[in-house]
């Protein structure tokens, strides 16, 4: 099926995946069936051995030991699977641990350098996996190196103002995660079209007052350390940027769920793992502000 006959691949966790193509068969024929003027499957044709020939000199055990062997499953026939995603998506986040680490041990005139090298690094990187058809395993794991740089510096300067928040960022991240999984695992929270749709809206108001907030920043109209996200507007903002980032999850888990039950080929459990990466990502930062803003407000 192309792209575009199954739902899950026109998200952004699986685009250009593909369904496996079918079943060979006899020209003509529909699959299963004797194709005009061929021999019947099974059975040999005039004057030669048939197809079964050379079971014919195996024992009984040998036959039994081959009827015995388990059924290929998923892994086997090149298709995704849910330890593939986590293996996959358990690399990336060691990427980005290594990267934070990077930035946390340096100094940190370094540390802040390397900060903003991960940050636009981290973003080139997120729009180039985004909208690659096929993914690359090596650009997936780049990205998730330059978002460990960013994280890490991040961490380390608003740690140095509030000490303890960092940890606790990533408690709460680890949390969001774990109730959102569980959630999802129940049944009691889907990516349903009206809460899809709700979500888009949610997501592009967002993605405004950010933009809104960011120029007001750098042009010095505001000279509060988050801009416009200070007091309780900061707060506000901060929990429903928190509540779109555990939807986001959501979406992730539907897409992994519906590509596994589809038979999406293997690689693309690599473009899962991008898109669990990108959403954990996002949830931290959302985390790690909105206790500095709280801390601030003491």
């Amino acid at each position: 099926m192309a792209l575009g006959g199954n739902p899950i691949f026109n998200g952004k966790s699986f685009r250009g995946a593909t369904q496996a193509p079918p079943a060979p068969q006899a020209f003509g024929a529909p699959y299963g069936q004797q194709a005009y003027g061929n021999q019947p499957y099974g059975q040999a044709p005039y004057g030669q051995q048939g197809w079964n020939a050379g079971q014919q000199g195996m024992t009984d055990a040998q036959l039994q030991d081959m009827y015995n062997q388990p059924s290929a499953g998923p892994a086997d026939t090149g298709r995704m699977t849910f330890d593939d995603v986590i293996v996959k998506t358990a690399a990336c986040l060691g990427f980005v641990v290594l990267g934070a680490a990077v930035t946390l041990t340096v100094g940190l005139g370094l540390a802040s350098m390397l900060m903003i090298v991960g940050a636009l690094g981290g973003f080139v990187l997120a729009l180039v996996n985004t909208f690659k058809k096929q993914p690359s395993p090596a650009l997936i794991l780049a990205y998730a190196g330059l978002e460990g740089l960013f994280l890490g510096g991040l961490t380390r300067i608003l740690d140095t103002q509030y000490p303890g928040v960092g940890l606790q960022a990533v408690v709460g991240t680890l949390s969001v995660f774990a109730v959102t999984l569980l959630l999802f695992k129940s049944g009691k929270v889907r990516a349903t079209p009206k809460a899809m749709r709700f979500f888009m809206i949610a997501l592009g108001g967002y993605a405004l007052f950010s933009i809104v907030n960011l120029v007001l920043m750098l042009t010095g109209v505001t000279q509060e350390p988050f801009g416009l996200r200070s007091g309780v507007v900061g707060v506000v903002i901060g929990l429903l940027a928190i509540g779109l980032a555990a939807f986001s999850l959501i979406m992730d888990f539907t897409s992994i769920e519906e590509g596994v039950r589809n038979g999406a080929p293997q690689r693309f459990s690599w473009t899962a793992a991008f898109g669990l990466t990108v959403t954990l990502v996002w949830l931290y930062v959302e985390i790690i502000r909105l206790l500095a803003i709280l801390r601030g407000d003491d």
